[in-house]
């Protein structure tokens, strides 16, 4: 039987919600992600439930979920796995690391150092490792959810840009609304709520939603509307880098994705927009006069969609655009 996405979705939402009060748009746009089968960099300050929205979405979709926490003296090998020799058997015996699971969460990823870092991202773009000379595949679905603290960078290995551009979106979950902070309270009065949580749907069928989200239609028109808000970035006079070509394949799949969890199979320029900010901007390098001016590459994309004027076509078939 065909599984509606949007039906999928919505039921993970819900479910969501019961733990995560109040940031129903970031809990969709993990699923966007996760339709896409990309990861998500996740930037916040500690205790804005990073942790708890990676659980409650592995716990709704019934796939395994792991937590590391990474620090200077995480090695590769910890993360990967490691070959043990059973001495009485006389033989090697793979130990898998955190990583063969299905949504992991890397709690301060600029903690690990470059190396583990490197072998981490390494596994993200690859979803295998390669360890003793074997190839040892990853399950699908393999979600990262990577996490950093934007306000203390002490004893920190930041992400280079170019691994930086693995990650699919970037998202920041933010404080809850103070009406939102007391429906927290409260659930948690007696016991978390993500204790009594329950799958709602079969996990297993990501991976033919993911394919059912590829055929969401993009008009030719919205295709040149993209790619020429991808090419403003790299001729920006703020910009010494702009978006990749990994860039611009993230915003059209995520447009389609954000499409079909909103019950369309097209996509409308309005899903454009909202991602742009999320799938491009940790893609970016500002020029150092322009950081010592205050740009930042939120206020650079925002002024590249104020000027790139939407083609005539899709005003014509959007007219409310």
């Amino acid at each position: 039987m065909t599984v509606d996405i949007s039906t999928f979705t919505t039921k993970v939402i819900n479910n969501v919600e019961n733990v995560i009060i109040g940031k129903r748009e970031q809990i969709e746009l993990l699923l966007v992600a996760m339709l896409c089968q990309g990861h998500v960099l996740l930037e916040d300050v500690p205790g804005t439930g990073k942790t708890m929205l990676a659980r409650s979405i592995a716990v709704s979709l019934g796939i395994e979920f792991n937590r590391l926490q990474c620090t200077p003296d995480l090695l590769p090998n910890d993360i990967t796995g490691v070959s043990v020799f059973l001495q009485h058997e006389s033989r090697f015996e793979f130990r898998p690391g955190p990583l063969f699971v299905n949504v992991l969460l890397a709690d301060e990823i600029n903690r690990a150092t470059p190396r583990t870092q490197s072998a981490l991202l390494e596994a993200m773009q690859e979803r295998q490792v390669s360890i003793d000379g074997k190839t040892r595949p990853l399950p699908r679905p393999f979600l990262v959810l990577a996490t950093q603290n934007p306000i203390e960078f002490e004893g920190t290995f930041p992400l280079p840009e170019a691994q930086l551009d693995r990650f699919l979106m970037r998202l920041s979950i933010g404080y809850p609304a103070q009406t939102d902070e007391l429906a927290i309270i409260k659930s948690q009065r007696r016991a978390h709520p993500i204790e009594s949580l329950e799958p709602v749907v079969d996990g297993r069928d990501l991976l033919a939603l993911s394919q059912q989200a590829a055929e969401i239609h993009v008009e030719e028109s919205l295709e040149d509307y993209i790619l020429r808000l991808i090419q403003a970035t790299r001729s920006h006079p703020d910009l010494s880098l702009g978006a990749s070509p990994r860039g611009s394949l993230a915003l059209y799949k995520t447009s389609q994705a954000l499409a079909a969890v909103q019950g369309r199979n097209y996509v409308i320029p309005d899903d454009v927009k909202k991602l742009v900010p999320l799938t491009l901007a940790h893609r970016l390098i500002l020029k150092p006069e322009s950081q010592l001016r205050g740009r930042t590459t939120l206020a650079v994309l925002d002024g590249i969609l104020d000027r790139t004027e939407l083609p005539l076509e899709v005003r014509a078939n959007y007219p409310a655009m």
